[in-house]
């Protein structure tokens, strides 16, 4: 059985000046999420907005404990190491499939 676990973060960005500085943010986000913890992650909304971004991160797994751990992990990380950003609404669904 396959388990897809989809993140969905609201990022607000309190410092950025520009979307240039929104996007250097975003990107450096995404990269270190990928890197990190080997889930897919893409900006999915609010892209004209300088002040906030919507990513998305899914983590796969034949085993939903691991799949929702590393989506937690990667909540941790935005909360934990983020200072530039503040994290907003975040919602997990769990995908069997």
């Amino acid at each position: 059985m396959t388990v897809v676990t989809v993140l969905t973060v609201e990022l607000l960005l309190f410092d950025s000046a520009s979307l240039k500085d929104k996007r250097s943010v975003v990107r450096s986000v995404l990269q270190r999420a990928r890197n990190k913890f080997g889930v897919a992650a893409a900006e999915v909304g609010d892209q004209d907005d300088r002040t906030r971004a919507t990513l998305a991160f899914a983590a796969v797994s034949s085993d939903a404990q691991v799949s929702h751990a590393s989506a937690q992990k990667v909540i941790e990380f935005l909360e934990r190491e983020r200072l530039d950003c503040q994290v907003g609404d975040v919602s997990t669904e769990t995908l069997s499939l």
